[in-house]
């Protein structure tokens, strides 16, 4: 054990020049941690999201000592013990100190201990009383909720009170008969104070009295005398008073009304002062990416008739109603990508709940996957049949976000999610549904408009305008975006 102790004296034994280069280290280590510490309140928003980013130079923070900052300053407050941690640069300072003017080092050790219990009956005081890890850390939180699972509320106020006269009798020495002699020594002070201001008080009384009696008899006669001689000089003054009264008039000045003006007014003089607030300036370089990042196809989203198709559906239409002895007098076709809109126009008399309970049967005879009858097509006085065309025609991701309707979209999160029947690329505004759910069976496209979401966001808005947040439990869709 001697030996032990030897050589950890030895191991921690510094030269001289060793203590003042340690001291001089901890005091400026000290300074920089409790900078941090105290930028953190304004920064940590911000700043949280490049804590994971410490070795990417690309990554910006604000706080004031920079990466370094931000994460001590998060780690000593959020994780450990809140607002106590600006004790942990004040020990290291003192420490610093301490090895700078070569001071006695045993007490190091006690003001450690102690200032480490402080912060943790603080941290554990804030999280008691407080839901917010600022002001109690982590550590406080969660120790707080444990020590409320095994001996309760009672228990957490008790264990803190305790924790608090320990220190008190232990490094304050404060015990009970300090504070009753404490008390009885200043009781006495203060009634001789009393007693004295009081015997005071009645001297001077006494001696006031005194003296306004002696001279009253003596200024009695004098009075009589100043009283003739005021009162003749005071009709000679108000007669001149009066005569220049009457010569002199009063010029009242009108005040000018101030102009006051609106908000629209206050806000067009600080654009006008300060100029427009810049939102990509965080972002400069940043360079949107480039449209022929996209594939391109050979057909160009151009949509190829097949006349054949055209004609043979529209004869198997026509027969399947009129086996139903449902009579036509006209019909229309609009080819789409991937669906053609048959539109018809049923003889008079036909009610259109007969049509639309036919949708089986002309999918039957069409020898489709499936159709879709609107009855009726809003708008128009018609009833549509989509059919799905046998070929389907390639819809670009890049073809649809180089359409003008995209391009020229005055929408908050405009959103390109394909074409329509009539060819036009179909443009809807996220913000105006929040809660979107994309639903269908397997192979009908969910992948593929997520993915639609997702890109048309990055093409048409700046990083500071919009954040994601991709969760994907089963993370089979979103690997494409770690």
């Amino acid at each position: 054990m001697a030996k032990v102790n030897s050589k950890l004296k030895k191991f921690f034994s510094f030269s001289r020049t060793q203590q003042i280069m340690l001291g001089v280290f901890l005091v400026l280590l000290s300074i920089i941690i409790f900078s941090s510490l105290v930028s953190y309140f304004n920064t940590w928003r911000v700043d949280q999201s490049e804590l994971n980013s410490f070795f990417d130079r690309t990554s910006e923070t604000i706080n004031v000592a920079s990466k370094f900052g931000a994460l001590i300053s998060h780690f000593l407050i959020y994780v450990m013990f809140g607002v106590s941690s600006f004790i942990f640069p004040l020990l290291l300072f003192i420490s610093g100190l301490t090895f700078f003017v070569n001071a006695n080092r045993k007490k190091l050790v006690e003001r450690w201990f102690w200032g480490i219990i402080i912060m943790l009956w603080l941290s554990l005081l804030f999280g008691h009383f407080s839901t917010n890890y600022i002001y109690s850390g982590t550590l406080g939180y969660e120790l707080n909720e444990f020590l409320i699972i095994y001996i309760g509320n009672i228990g957490v106020i008790s264990t803190l009170l305790f924790i608090l006269l320990s220190y008190l009798v232990i490094r304050l020495k404060i015990t009970p008969e300090n504070t009753f002699s404490f008390i009885k020594s200043i009781i006495p002070k203060f009634n001789k104070i009393k007693e004295s201001s009081t015997e005071k008080n009645d001297d001077v009384i006494e001696s006031i009295e005194e003296n306004k009696i002696s001279k009253f008899n003596f200024k009695n006669e004098e009075a009589k005398q100043t009283i003739q001689n005021f009162s003749s000089h005071s009709t000679k003054k108000e007669e001149i008073l009066e005569s220049e009264n009457d010569e002199i008039k009063i010029e009242i000045e009108s005040n000018k009304k101030e102009e006051i003006l609106d908000e629209d007014e206050i806000a067009k003089g600080l654009v006008k002062k300060f100029g427009e607030y810049d939102h990509t300036l965080e972002l400069k370089n940043f360079k949107p990416p480039s449209i022929e990042l996209l594939n391109d196809y050979d057909n160009g989203g151009v949509i190829t008739i097949n006349e054949e198709e055209l004609e043979e559906n529209k004869e198997k239409i026509i027969d399947t109603l009129k086996n139903y002895k449902i009579g036509i007098d006209q019909i229309k076709a609009t080819i789409g990508p991937t669906v053609t809109l048959y539109e018809i126009i049923p003889e008079a008399g036909v009610r259109i709940s007969k049509i639309k309970n036919l949708e089986d049967d002309i999918a039957l005879s069409l020898s489709a996957l499936g159709i879709r009858i609107i009855a009726p097509i809003p708008g128009k006085g018609t009833i549509g049949i989509e059919v799905p065309n046998k070929k389907s025609t390639i819809v670009s991701m890049k073809s649809v976000l180089a359409s003008k309707n995209y391009q020229e979209a005055e929408m908050e999160l405009p959103i390109a999610l394909g074409k329509n029947i009539s060819n036009e690329t179909y443009v809807v505004d996220l913000s105006k549904m929040p809660h979107l759910l994309m639903a269908g069976a397997t192979g009908q496209g969910k992948s593929v408009g997520l993915n639609a979401v997702l890109t048309s966001l990055l093409y048409k808005k700046h990083p500071s305008e919009v954040k994601f947040v991709l969760v994907d439990p089963k993370k089979v869709e979103l690997t494409l975006f770690n």
